[in-house]
């Protein structure tokens, strides 16, 4: 049964922050004016949540063996690629972005294969077949779901496996989840105030005050991620909520805060498989 969306984020304008006008630029071309900033952001080896929590938590849910071929959907600049071919496995990697790729084959050696295509194309890679395909937080900036579900289910070989990891759409939902402080009660807690509805969300990028360039982060519920996969042929075998791995310098605030971080997932994490024919 296919549930109504309040907010549909297929039709939906993409606007700028600023003016509230509607976007002229396609996300590749966005990406692309973000590429060196985001280069410079994750380096060589990733960004601090991505060495501590990602990188590791996706290769442990992927179950991989040396010399599985993985597919690094919506791959940036190579950094998850280069993590899994350090561990013995063949991998290309494929986004939108055509700087994404420059940059991805730069820092790169040759036993690296990257693509330049558009995940939700139905064209984009064709008569390609991998062990496992792996999306890491890029999901939840690509306007439609159904097409790329559709192309996971087509790359993945018999058996093969699909993971997915993006910020938990729970509670992390740009400018609708904030921390709060309850004076009396003397926790931290997280307040929602938008979760059901479908909603696109422009985000500087990168995200300085003089920034002209925007990318959108599209939220969903849970069962709009669910209703995908399901739709396209493939089922959920795998669900882990990943917390934040720092903790708070001493002081008044700080064990709420801690245990605030451990009660409150940062990253949700989804594993599907090929429904059995």
């Amino acid at each position: 049964m296919k549930t109504k969306k309040t907010r549909p984020s297929g039709k939906s304008k993409k606007t700028s922050p600023r003016t509230g006008k509607p976007a002229s630029k396609k996300p590749s071309a966005v990406w692309d004016q973000a590429a060196q900033w985001y280069d410079a952001l994750v380096g060589l080896k990733g960004s601090e949540y991505q060495k501590a929590v990602i990188f590791p938590g996706a290769l442990q849910l992927m179950q991989l063996k040396k010399g599985d071929a993985v597919l690094d959907l919506a791959c940036g600049q190579g950094v998850y690629s280069r993590y899994l071919s350090q561990r013995k496995m063949k991998v290309t990697g494929l986004d939108t972005s055509e700087e994404m790729i420059r940059f991805a084959q730069s820092r790169s050696d040759s036993s690296l294969r990257f693509e330049h295509a558009d995940a939700q194309a139905p064209q984009a890679l064709q008569g390609k077949t991998f062990d496992a395909v792996v999306c890491l937080l890029a999901l939840q900036n690509i306007e439609s779901l159904l097409p790329v579900m559709r192309n996971v289910k087509r790359w993945l070989k018999p058996g093969g496996r699909f993971v997915m990891v993006t910020t938990h759409p729970c509670f992390r939902i740009p400018r609708q989840t904030h921390w709060g402080w309850d004076e009396q009660k003397k926790i931290q807690y997280r307040r929602v105030d938008l979760y059901g509805s479908e909603s696109a969300i422009p985000i500087l990028t990168p995200p300085f005050a003089q920034s002209q360039s925007f990318t959108v982060t599209y939220h969903r519920p849970l069962q709009s991620y669910f209703q995908a996969l399901t739709e396209a042929g493939l089922c959920v075998d795998g669900l882990e909520e990943w917390t934040s791995h720092k903790t708070s310098e001493p002081g008044r605030r700080a064990k709420a805060e801690n245990r605030a971080r451990q009660e409150i997932p940062l990253f949700l994490a989804l594993r599907a498989v090929p429904w059995a024919d």
